[in-house]
């Protein structure tokens, strides 16, 4: 069950707009509007008939007496964008004191009854101390349910006045964090399915969605994130990582710090945009948590060499001017060699994962962030339209993101995969090769790996997703891959063999371990280390 929160000034808008019928007045159809839950005095004056205008307004003013009554004022700081900065701030406060909370449901868990729906929104307001039950004054609140959302998500909405029966103020601080340990609460007693408390991938706007589907494309913020995970994967560095978006298309600019031009604390990327249009700017953050800056950093070297080249290809991204560099490891063509390296890693990082406690969580994101990087950097270089890799990506990219990052410590040390990216993003031409198919042998097992942990730990909902996303759509595609031999190896399929797609079965069909002697050992052994590209390209650990 999902909270939504929104503050604002105008009891009698909201409850006009939650009672409309007017598909030209309201962004989602709604049927039938009708409380299902509300203060004592609302539930004696209505039942659980159709709401119109005229019953909302009458709500409406119930609900606001308390707050006219007493001339109380509820005020929150009203954030502006601030041109000049590039950035909100505050320029003022403005009144709110209108609580507003949708709990919406997935699609795929259907509808609740208006009797389930009613007792959730009385824990619900009662758990969140609007009620009696906080020991204090009690709130006036009413829920409404008017059916389903335009993605089928079953909901209703609970609107609340800040202002008790004694004129007190109702405090909201903290509401986001106790909205949604609540709702994982009210899951577990009403026997909803239970969102991960540990993972949190970031939504979407319902307007991205529509212009989107009218323009007959990929939302932005998708193909962004693939674009932006794509190329942090393959970098070892933030210039060649700047370098490396904009070699995707992407438009990329820095956020300095205050009265700086040289300290970079976060970027913004956007699609190219169509002769006339404008582009629309996503920071890394609202794209995933793990794609904020301070995230991708861990992940590349660092120097103070490094950092005055990372600040001259963004300066350079910023007026849309050359790259800096133009002979950067990602214009180096990767030996052959590399190819049963980085192999071998992921037989390695399977292995040591089946034996990760589940709990580890930081290590297992890290994990996630690679194998996820690996299969957008493919997709990008593949697929011209979204396919089975891009889809693959990011599902996993889910795993990747965690609730309360800092929570969880620092992952331990394994094999890293994070250079298959690059070698995918290196990876000449649509052809398929049966060494990057030894390679996406052990990326899948790495995602079962995933999937396993995500089920022994009772997340029934993400490891069905991954195992759906990989069976269903992976499978097919991997089926037109060669033999799975590693690059160098004499099993080296000739051009033109006819592919063999009975070695897809070893890493799809469920959930076995990996078997030795088909493209790579099983037992660990040391990679030699080498001087690639400029990228270390043996058992890396924690680049």
């Amino acid at each position: 069950m999902i909270p939504n929160i929104t503050r604002g000034l105008r009891m009698a808008g909201l409850m006009v707009y939650l009672a409309s019928t007017d598909t030209d007045k309201t962004k989602n159809a709604h049927t039938e509007p009708h409380l299902v839950a509300g203060d004592a005095a609302i539930m004696a004056w209505y039942d659980n008939g159709v709401l119109d205008r005229d019953d909302a307004l009458a709500i409406a003013k119930h609900l606001d007496r308390p707050r006219k009554a007493f001339g109380v004022s509820v005020q929150i700081k009203d954030m502006q964008w601030g041109a000049a900065r590039k950035e909100r701030v505050h320029v003022g406060y403005k009144d709110a004191s209108v609580w507003h909370c949708s709990l919406s449901l997935r699609a795929e868990e259907g509808a609740l009854t208006d009797q389930q729906w009613g007792d959730i929104a009385n824990d619900f307001v009662d758990s969140m101390g609007f009620t009696e039950a906080s020991g204090k004054a009690r709130c006036r609140w009413a829920a409404i349910n008017h059916g389903t959302s335009e993605n089928g998500n079953h909901h209703i909405h609970i609107a609340v006045s800040l202002v008790r029966e004694d004129g007190t103020k109702a405090s909201t601080h903290g509401d986001y964090k106790r909205a949604q340990q609540t709702c994982r609460e009210l899951e577990v007693k009403y026997g909803l399915e239970q969102l991960s408390t540990v993972h949190a991938a970031r939504g979407y706007d319902r307007a991205e969605k529509a212009t989107a589907v009218r323009d007959d494309r990929e939302m932005h913020r998708w193909s962004l994130a693939r674009k932006v995970r794509a190329s942090a994967g393959a970098s070892v560095s933030e210039a060649e990582f700047v370098r490396r978006a904009r070699d995707t298309g992407l438009l990329v600019r820095p956020r300095y710090a205050k009265n700086t031009t040289d300290v970079i604390v976060g970027y913004s990327v956007a699609e190219r945009p169509r002769p006339g249009e404008r582009p629309i700017w996503f920071g890394g953050g609202t794209l995933a948590s793990d794609l904020k800056l301070t995230a991708l950093r861990e992940g590349w070297r660092d120097s103070p060499q490094l950092a005055m080249e990372a600040a001259a290809e963004w300066n350079a991204a910023a007026r849309n001017k050359r790259k800096v560099s133009r002979t950067g490891p990602e214009k180096t063509m990767p030996p052959a060699e590399m190819w049963v390296e980085y192999t071998r890693n992921a037989t390695q990082l399977v292995q040591q994962l089946r034996a990760l406690p589940h709990d580890d969580h930081a290590t297992w994101a890290k994990a996630a962030r690679e194998v996820s990087g690996a299969f957008a950097a493919w997709s990008h270089q593949l697929e011209p339209t979204p396919g089975p890799l891009a889809a693959t990506a990011a599902e996993l990219s889910r795993t990747a993101q965690l609730r309360a990052p800092k929570a969880h410590g620092k992952p331990v040390p394994l094999p890293s995969i994070a250079g298959t990216a690059m070698l995918f993003m290196a990876a000449s031409g649509k052809n398929k090769t049966a060494a990057q198919s030894a390679l996406m042998l052990q990326l899948v097992n790495t995602a079962f790996a995933i999937h396993e942990m995500h089920q022994q730990s009772g997340r029934t909902r993400e490891a069905q997703r991954i195992r759906a996303i990989v069976t269903e759509q992976l499978k097919p595609f991997a089926a037109s891959m060669p033999r799975p031999v590693p690059a160098g190896s004499p099993e080296q399929a000739a051009p033109g063999q006819r592919p063999v797609p009975k070695w897809v079965e070893l890493g799809l069909r469920g959930l076995a371990p990996t078997r030795p002697g088909l493209a790579v050992p099983t037992t660990p052994t040391a990679a030699r280390t080498r001087q690639h590209t400029g990228r270390e390209s043996g058992p890396v650990l924690d680049r």
